[in-house]
């Protein structure tokens, strides 16, 4: 598994803000959990954890919810990768424990490390590269059948 529930959550849950975002209306957290099946508190975890990293907006009381705090088009899937999953999926090893980090010379990479190293390089990539906009234009336009 290269990324964590969690992290998969989360592009979920934003890429379902931006397809029903109504000019900055809150979306309460029980829509979204109920929508994209998701535990309501494991995903309330998630969102203040992007809200307190400035990605989403959280307001609390009988209004509150969350809403996106940034252009769609300006979050990067690598943005959220980061700030739940941290940089493991870009620098540990595929087949142990440890880092496949080359900069340290008295350490020997994995044996899958050169093949893997061209899949990493493609991911950063891919997730570098891929906004939360992209992704939900994909879903309107019918390209992806769900969220």
């Amino acid at each position: 598994m290269i990324l964590s529930n969690a992290c998969k959550y989360g592009i979920r849950a934003l890429i379902f803000l931006a397809l029903t975002d109504n000019k900055h209306k809150n979306i309460g957290i029980k829509t979204i959990a109920k929508k994209l099946d998701i535990p309501t508190p494991f995903l309330s975890k998630i969102l203040q954890n992007l809200a307190k990293h400035n990605i989403l907006l959280s307001t609390k009381g009988p209004h509150g919810g969350f809403q996106l705090a940034k252009d769609p088009k300006t979050i990067k899937m690598i943005d959220i990768v980061l700030i739940i999953d941290g940089d493991d999926v870009f620098e540990t090893c595929l087949i142990s424990l440890k880092s496949c980090n080359t900069r340290d010379h008295n350490h020997k990479p994995c044996p899958v490390h050169k093949k893997f190293l061209p899949i990493q390089k493609q991911l950063i990539s891919l997730f570098t590269n891929e906004s939360i906009s992209n992704l939900a234009e994909d879903i309107e336009a019918g390209n992806i059948i769900e969220i």
